[in-house]
């Protein structure tokens, strides 16, 4: 069995929270990881977790749901819940995946859920055949990296610098952790502070590889890997 998909519910009126959690702990499928009452705890929350689908009112003190969509660059897929309405059209421009009214009853709730999964499904699919980005967390945020345009990492301590075609992140995960996230079929390791992107590779020196006019250094452990998958790619 696949692990649960994390939950988080935001909302300022603690009924709403009560009927969501309850309906969520009835869903093995789903994982309830945090309780937010404002659309700063949920940003606080959201800057240092990933979260796969988020419970949002609209209708909140300070920052509406509205708001925090509009604030947040890249958010969890999220099923508005609210007693109004007004707002359903424009939810849609958000990537909201489903809008519960007021009061939420259960089969309506495992209606939307049915939604998210059959989201979750295509998008599995979708990797099985390519990957074509990576998630990381930059300036707190979650965002997507397009690997197309990703030309090497460089380790940075605890963190990684993605040199990409169009800037540099500073994103916080390991090199290790991030070379897990990568297609091996794509990138390579070079050294033990350097993963490169094959197709991006323009010259090949005894002792570094030429990118964008930067030379990086190549390890001697590495040295063998990168002959083959050279080798391998101009085959």
């Amino acid at each position: 069995m696949r692990e649960p998909k994390k939950c988080i519910i935001v909302d300022d009126e603690p009924a709403a929270h009560y009927v969501l959690a309850n309906y969520i702990k009835q869903n093995p499928q789903l994982e309830l990881v945090f309780q937010g009452y404002n659309g700063i705890e949920a940003m606080d929350y959201l800057r240092e977790n990933k979260v796969d689908l988020m419970f949002l009112d609209i209708n909140m003190p300070e920052i509406s749901g509205m708001e925090l969509l509009k604030i947040i660059p890249t958010h969890p897929k999220t099923i508005l819940t609210t007693a109004y309405s007004e707002y359903a059209l424009e939810s849609y421009d958000y990537g909201v995946i489903d809008y519960l009214l007021k009061p939420i009853y259960f089969p309506r709730f495992l209606k939307a859920i049915d939604r998210f999964f059959l989201a979750e499904n295509v998008k599995s699919k979708e990797e099985e055949v390519e990957i074509n980005t990576v998630n990381v967390k930059v300036d707190g945020y979650f965002i997507d990296i397009a690997l197309d345009q990703l030309l090497f990492a460089q380790s940075f301590g605890n963190y990684v610098k993605l040199h990409t075609t169009k800037r540099i992140y500073l994103a916080s995960i390991t090199t290790s952790e991030f070379e897990k996230c990568l297609p091996e079929k794509n990138f390579v390791r070079i050294h033990k502070s350097y993963i490169v992107a094959l197709d991006k590779i323009e010259a090949v020196e005894k002792d570094f590889v030429i990118i964008k006019k930067e030379k990086l250094p190549v390890g001697i452990t590495y040295k063998r890997e990168l002959s083959d998958r050279i080798k391998k790619e101009s085959e």
